[in-house]
Parts: structure tokens; sequence; C-alpha cells
């Protein structure tokens, strides 16, 4: 199996943009639809355009020849990808969509326009990127700092949002795509989770995990 790594870093949101900066900004491309498993950025590649997500989820991504790949985020709606892209340098990193996507696509021209008429829209622009940052050194220290299990707990703690006085992960995960996340394989995430199972830490409902109880700080 390729070696695979992934932040825990990720956006989530609803089916439609929330943030009037976002919306504002999506109002100014043109609105496609892509199936699950498109690539709509290749790393290297000279492309310019922005991706505002509107429905779906993509995964930001480096890879190499030998099938090894990192992950660094995965976003949802009501957030974009490419801006990178805005200093005219070739793209950093690949983007492909987890699921059938809506997205509104804006050239660099148009992005850089955007920007240079709405003087929020670059202070926006800087806190998303600072944000982003954030997210990537916090993922090198779990990464660096924890074992398995703990970036499996850290993982699962960042997924989950409180309902009915419950942490629930309702976004659908596969035992491969969480391992994808943690730097693991899936016996390992499977081997954890029978634990977490057996000990009434976790809870599991087809795909949707529910936390019963703090998690053990050593597995």
């Amino acid at each position: 199996m390729a070696a695979e790594r992934m932040t825990n870093g990720e956006n989530r949101g609803g089916p439609a943009v929330q943030d009037d900066f976002v919306r504002t900004l999506a109002e100014h491309g043109i609105v496609r639809n892509y199936p699950k498993g498109a690539i709509i950025i290749t790393e290297g590649d000279p492309s310019d355009s922005l991706y505002v997500i509107l429905a779906g989820r993509v995964k930001v991504y480096l890879s190499d020849g030998a099938g090894h790949e990192v992950v660094l985020a995965v976003h949802g709606p009501g957030t974009y990808v490419g801006e990178m892209a805005f200093d005219d340098a070739p793209r950093s990193a690949s983007v492909m969509t987890l699921e059938p996507c809506t997205l509104s696509v804006l050239s660099g021209k148009q992005f850089r326009e955007f920007v240079t008429a709405k003087p929020e829209a670059a202070v926006h622009l800087i806190r998303n990127l600072i944000r982003r940052a954030r997210v990537a050194s916090e993922s090198i220290r779990n990464l660096a700092l924890l074992d398995v299990y703990g970036r499996v707990a850290r993982l699962l703690l960042d997924l989950a949002h409180e309902k009915d006085g419950r942490l629930i992960i309702d976004q659908a995960y596969t035992q491969q795509e969480l391992a994808q996340r943690v730097g693991c394989s899936r016996e390992m995430i499977s081997r954890i989770f029978k634990d977490l199972v057996a000990g009434g830490y976790i809870k599991l409902e087809g795909r949707r995990i529910s936390i019963e109880h703090p998690l053990p700080k050593r597995w």
C-alpha cells in the first residue's frame, strides 16, 4: 500500500456558501460540476484558476512518481482552493474531488480584479492563508510528536461536533480514508476502533461515529 499521510486540517460546511465574502467571490465565476475523483489542479501546472466550493469536498495533496501521497487538507462548501496561484508561480499541490462537486471557477485575472476592487478581500485572503498555515503547523506537530493512536484520537475530536450532548462525526469516512488522514494502515485503524468500541469509548452506526466517553490518553 502506498504511504499516505494527511494533516488534520479540514473545512466542513453546509450545502451552500455561507460567508458573504465567499458568496460574492463565487458570483464572479462560472459554475461547473465535477464527478468524484476529478483532478482539478495538478502540482506543477501553470494554471491560475481559483475554485470556490459550493457543494462537495476536495482534498489538497502532494504525490511522487512512486505513488506516495501526502494529503495536506480537505475543504468543503464555503471555502476556496487555488489562491496560492495569486503569485503566478506553478501549482504547489494537486486538488482532487472526494465526491461529486459543484465549483465556481474564476480565472487568475478575475480573482486579481476582485481583490483590487474590494480591499477587504485582501484582508480576508490574508486571514485565510494565516489560518491554513496555523492548521499546517499543528498537523506537523501532531505527526512529529504523537504516536498513531494519539493522531487517531486527535483526528476524531477534530472531526466531531456536539449534537444533543454527544460528540458526533456525521460525515461518512471509510477506515481507509481515516488511515490516510493520520499516516497509518487501514488495519491499524481497524484494531484501534475495535478496542475503542469494546471499551465503550466510541459507537459505530454505519459510518457515523459517536464518542461516548472521553478517549483514553494512551492505547
